[in-house]
């Protein structure tokens, strides 16, 4: 089969998420590298997914959720001894906390002899995360040899560092995350992860650390401040829009999706940084990761343009 042009890989996981002081959870579907490539299909891209699932309820979940929003999952391995991953959102005055019960899950016991070589090999872009690698050791082996296949074939490396210390020791994420980036094209890290794992805190350094390991774009997303976007030639903060946010949980994945899509679609990181910020702001509006999420005309319509 004819692979898509973006690949993501990682864990998609069952999500509850806190909707008030009574103790009710609102049902919903997480996973890093799940959202990106849903916000990405939103966007209009052509998009795949591989991972593994327990062969349970909350795997058809995710697999519908995949089928409904345009996503390719014909490479998804399904386990009928390992369950599908569950985390809960909770809200408070310091933000969003995250609790997870993820521990063996199909996911984590990806091995790289699961990968799908030809599919890797055929996109255009492969995407991943620190959360991709921080799972399982077995994970993290396979998230290198997926990064190796992609190289030995042509097709472009997107990482976002997605630091959990819930997963893993600092000094272990750094190492890790630090390999991967050393081997990517499109590096997405947030700013306070890349403060963690860098010890750098002034944006532009972070961006020069990036550039160095041999990224040919970095996007560094600064929260609510917009980004910056830094090429060998060129950088350029790109301001976000200012939106009423009520729950930020996915918002760093849906920028992630819309600008690997805009930028396929433009071959311009900044043209996609804009695009990308607009589409994070708005997926801000409403509570979970992959509802509030927008469709392009959404996010062209608050970007005050048109389709083409």
């Amino acid at each position: 089969m004819t692979s898509p042009r973006i690949v993501c890989m990682g864990e998609p996981l069952i999500e509850f998420n806190q909707v008030d002081d009574s103790g009710r959870y609102l049902f919903g579907h997480g996973g890093d590298t799940s959202n990106c490539a849903i916000a990405a299909a939103r966007a209009g891209a052509d998009v795949g997914y591989f991972t593994a699932l327990g062969d349970d309820e909350f795997g058809d979940s995710i697999t519908r959720l995949w089928a409904d929003n345009n996503v390719d999952a014909s490479r998804v391995l399904r386990k009928s001894d390992a369950h599908t991953g569950v985390y809960f959102v909770s809200h408070g005055k310091n933000g969003h906390v995250f609790s997870y019960l993820r521990a063996g899950s199909a996911s984590s016991r990806v091995t790289p002899a699961d990968l799908p070589r030809d599919y890797i090999a055929g996109a255009e872009i492969l995407h991943m995360s620190g959360i991709s690698m921080a799972i399982s050791t077995s994970a993290a082996d396979a998230v290198l040899e997926a990064i190796s296949i992609a190289r030995e074939n042509g097709t472009l490396v997107s990482f976002d560092t997605n630091l959990r210390l819930k997963l893993w020791p600092l000094e272990r994420a750094r190492a890790m995350t630090g390999a991967a980036m050393a081997m990517t094209d499109i590096a997405l890290p947030g700013l306070e992860d890349a403060e963690q794992l860098t010890g750098l805190s002034d944006p532009d350094a972070i961006a020069d650390h990036y550039l160095k390991d041999g990224a040919k774009v970095v996007a560094l997303t600064l929260g609510a401040e917009g980004c910056l976007i830094a090429t060998p030639d060129e950088r350029r903060k790109v301001p976000g829009i200012r939106v009423n946010a009520v729950d930020a949980t996915g918002a760093g994945d849906t920028f992630d999706g819309n600008f690997l899509a805009e930028y396929l679609r433009v071959q311009d990181p900044f043209k996609a940084a804009r695009y990308a910020n607009a589409a994070a702001a708005l997926s801000t509006q409403g509570f979970g990761a992959v509802a509030p999420m927008p469709m392009r005309d959404d996010v062209l319509k608050a970007l005050g343009e048109e389709a083409a």
